[in-house]
């Protein structure tokens, strides 16, 4: 287990202690075992399921209304030019 703990250290650009590596190693020892136990389960008769609870949207329609305060809203910009915001050129 030691060699993966130092594999994923790596891979996620993490400097651990050794004090850490052992501490991890047996973290992710006990996650895999878990796996590995969950594996084993009889599934076949359970039908799958994308969420455990009913999904619907709670969102409001989208509804195109006029803008009424652009005053206000360009007044938070720091350039503005005919009530729009003025940005700098990033391209030539």
């Amino acid at each position: 287990m030691q060699l993966d703990i130092n594999h994923i250290a790596k891979l996620a650009r993490l400097g651990l202690t050794e004090d850490e590596k052992v501490l991890y190693g047996r973290q992710l020892s006990v996650i895999l075992d878990y796996a590995a136990r969950l594996q084993k389960l009889d599934t076949n008769n359970i039908p799958p399921a994308s969420h455990a609870i009913p999904m619907k949207n709670v969102w409001r329609e989208d509804v195109a209304a006029p803008c009424t305060n652009t005053d206000e809203i360009v007044a938070n910009g720091p350039t503005v030019e005919n009530n729009m915001f003025r940005v700098p050129k990033i391209m030539e």
